[in-house]
């Protein structure tokens, strides 16, 4: 009976520690610490350029991968000698302790840094000998179940430091403006008595106690033979921390957004730091300058071509007191004034529609009511397409639009970062090429960045695009942006059509200070765009270089218009200093395999015909092969003199002369012949010869199907009204009629003022030859809604 009652005993005794046990291998919560942590944001070299408190409002920085040398040192020493030999806990210590808190008035603890870490993760309850038992108890599993490495980590990780600073990363800059690393022994001594005695909890009161401690350690640190005579000495003389510092805030706006979507993180980002820095100081003192007209905010992002990463990004201006300073400029949807219509010159290019140099119609234009204008309010007739683009001309991109087809421009549109840009197409109208849409910096400066990089790539990879070439930027350093296979059929456009738009972008005047840029050998080419939304509310400015696309957005965040804030005057002169900060990065591959030569006529710019007296070689992109050959240079028949147009009806044939000539229609040549001065038009027919010919004549205003508006509250009294019409004879004489009553007559200059009621009419005209022209007009009542 005797054995059973030992055996029963025993299988107690072992189900008690089998128990003990299992609550010891499970006493460790996972994670061991749950406290949210503060965002923290690295440049790429691993320097900090901001921070984000936590959420429960201290400054913890994540835990540290590695404890400093010189600060494991400090604490070892100062708290916890034998911290790599014991189990978790120190018998001895305990010991030494106990005997010293029975026999005297202070109180000496023995917690070793493993319990302390078991402290820290509870909470840090009162204290008592049941909470130091189950210190010790959690202590051993932490010890079994982590390195002493890791264990030593979470201590530096988790060690309130004073106020609301926790963690020795977070208290080495709050207190010295430092990386932990870089903390001297005299810092690291400081920092490593801190938090020890609550008295000392904030640096700056009790200096003296604080110092007493610090110094004792750094003895002891010499004693140990852990630091020589000569850093005690330094160390000795190193002075205390007054006040918490405030963290660097280099790149506050990324550093918010950052918090917002990887919130208590350490991120480290591709930001270049001393870059970042220098585009600080421009973006303060252009401030400086723009608010003087009241224009507050601006944005600015760099990004490397090929990557697509940020190394720089300034959401705002630098300064904090500005109006609407936390509002990120660089996300910021906005409109995007004229800097689609490279865009649009592009997909032209690629198509084939233009050459480079084609000219395009820039004259009065009404399209279902909408009348687009131009900045100054002028009108060329004829403008090469180049020049329409680098000109910023807004006429000829609303109709070279219209050509195109919207729906097709805006599929176009769909393949490019531009992802804000996502209602139907004819949300936006035709509009949309002159800042009818909204985008932001980010997505913008991103698409000019995939143009550059498509020209490259396929300069570099065997005339090959890559499949996800339009991606939007990334600033995390360890990401790599997936960007798709190889491939022979572009992402957007070809590399031609993209090459020869940042050729014509090149030549883009460059804001005042630097026209002549191209007589420096510091200076770099830039292909770049302005724009400018309507009230002047924004002003763009986007570029790139082969190797960094660069975007700046300059306007008021609340929508305030300014007089003189355009693209050209207020975000120009930024976008120039910004590049002048970056290395030069040469200029653009011709993309050969999708470029062809073509003969193009010099006057006009299309494909040349056998009419067209000069052209020249051009390279263009492949589909420039089959573009519109020239309609304006025409063979013509002149007399013996070469001063009148005959044929073979009135004229010996044997005695005519044949010759080429530019010649326009009558509303271009209206325009066009103010414009350029050695414009020729054609010579009159000789007396007897000429011919009826109706497209000599054109009406300037009012347009086909333009209605004529008169003013709010018209009466029954006519109000006049100006008729214009272009004649392509100078000194023709031009007989005008209404519901073929005659009204009057102009010669030279065919303007024709006329009393009017609203209504609808037949206006004709007839010159002394017999060219007729008619058309129906309205006459209504403008609205005032």
């Amino acid at each position: 009976m005797k054995w059973i009652a030992v055996l029963k005993r025993h299988r107690i005794q072992l189900g008690i520690a089998s128990l003990l046990f299992l609550v010891w291998l499970f006493c460790l919560p996972k994670p061991l610490f749950t406290t949210p942590t503060a965002t923290v944001a690295y440049s790429k070299e691993g320097l900090l350029i901001g921070a984000r408190i936590a959420s429960d409002g201290q400054w913890r920085f994540p835990a540290v991968d590695s404890v400093p040398y010189k600060y494991e040192q400090c604490i070892l020493q100062f708290e916890d000698a034998y911290f790599y030999k014991h189990p978790g806990f120190n018998p001895v210590s305990m010991y030494k302790a106990l005997q010293h808190n029975l026999t005297k008035s202070t109180r000496r603890g023995a917690s070793t840094l493993t319990q302390q870490v078991i402290r820290l993760s509870r909470g840090q309850k009162k204290r008592s000998y049941l909470e130091k038992l189950i210190e010790i108890f959690m202590a051993t599993r932490l010890e079994a179940g982590y390195s002493k490495n890791e264990i030593l980590q979470m201590h530096a990780s988790y060690t309130p430091f004073g106020g609301n600073v926790v963690g020795l990363e977070t208290a080495a800059w709050r207190y010295f403006g430092l990386p932990a690393a870089q903390l001297s022994w005299g810092q690291s001594a400081a920092l490593a008595v801190l938090p020890n005695a609550p008295s000392l909890i904030f640096p700056g009161k009790n200096d003296t106690s604080l110092l007493n401690k610090r110094n004792r350690l750094l003895r002891k640190l010499h004693a140990a033979a852990i630091i020589d005579a000569t850093e005690l000495e330094l160390a000795l003389l190193e002075p205390l921390p007054k006040k918490p510092l405030p963290l660097p805030d280099y790149a506050s706006h990324l550093t918010a957004r950052i918090a917002k979507e990887y919130p208590g993180q350490n991120i480290k980002t591709t930001i270049d730091f001393a870059l970042q820095g220098q585009l600080n100081n421009i973006a303060l003192r252009h401030h400086q300058q723009l608010a003087s007209n009241q224009i507050h905010n601006l944005g600015i992002v760099v990004l490397e071509v090929s990557s697509k990463e940020v190394l720089a990004y300034i959401g705002n201006t630098p300064n904090k007191k500005t109006e609407a300073y936390y509002v990120d400029m660089v996300t910021a949807q906005r409109s995007t004034g004229s800097t689609l219509k490279p865009l649009l010159f592009a997909a032209l290019l690629e198509e084939g529609h233009l050459l480079p140099n084609t000219l395009v119609e820039d004259i009065p234009t009404v399209i279902n009511g909408y009348e687009p204008k131009n900045y100054d309010n002028s009108f060329s007739g004829l403008v090469p397409a180049s020049s329409a683009l680098t000109r910023s001309l807004n006429i000829p991109a609303v109709r070279l639009l219209q050509d195109y087809g919207l729906e097709k421009f805006y599929h176009k549109l769909e393949k490019t970062t531009l992802h804000s840009i996502d209602k139907p197409p004819h949300h936006y109208g035709l509009p949309i090429i002159l800042g009818g849409a909204e985008s932001s910096l980010w997505q913008l400066t991103s698409t000019f960045a995939g143009m550059a990089n498509t020209v490259n790539y396929y300069v570099k990879n065997s005339s090959q695009y890559r499949k996800n070439e339009f991606q939007l930027p990334h600033y995390q350093k360890e990401i790599i942006p997936k960007q798709g296979s190889n491939q022979f059929s572009p992402p957007f456009l070809g590399a031609g059509s993209l090459y020869t738009t940042l050729q014509t972008l090149r030549k883009v005047n460059r804001p005042e200070g630097d026209e002549n840029w191209y007589f420096f050998d510091d200076s770099q080419a830039l292909a770049w765009k302005t724009g400018t939304s309507f009230g002047f509310k924004d002003a763009w400015a986007v570029g790139t270089t082969p190797k960094y696309a660069i975007g700046v957005w300059v306007g008021n965040a609340d929508g305030e218009g300014r007089p003189g804030l355009t693209g050209i005057t207020a975000a120009a002169p930024l976008l120039f200093d910004v590049l002048r900060s970056l290395p030069k990065s040469g200029w653009f591959s011709t993309p050969y395999d999708d470029m062809a030569t073509v003969q193009v006529c010099t006057k006009s710019g299309y494909n040349a015909t056998p009419y067209c007296e000069d052209s020249l070689e051009e390279l263009v992109p492949t589909n420039g092969k089959r573009g519109a050959p020239c309609p304006y240079h025409t063979q013509i028949s002149l007399d013996q003199t070469g001063n009148f147009r005959v044929n073979n009806a009135c004229y010996p044939l044997a005695e005519m002369q044949q010759k080429s000539w530019f010649s326009l229609p009558p509303q271009l040549e209206y325009y066009y012949a103010q414009k350029q001065s050695n414009y020729h038009p054609l010579p009159p027919f000789l007396d007897g010869c000429s011919a009826l010919n109706n497209d000599r004549i054109a009406f300037i205003y009012p347009k086909k199907n333009e209605t004529i508006l008169l003013p709010k509250g018209f009466d029954t009294r006519p109000e006049d009204v100006v008729l214009k019409l272009a004649h392509q004879q100078k000194d023709a004489k031009v007989y005008w009629y209404i519901d073929h009553t005659f009204v009057g007559e102009t010669e030279h200059f065919h303007e024709l003022l006329v009393p009017i009621t609203p209504g609808e009419y037949t206006l004709s005209v007839m010159d002394e030859e017999g060219n007729q022209l008619s058309q129906e007009i309205t006459v209504a009542t403008a609205s005032t809604d």
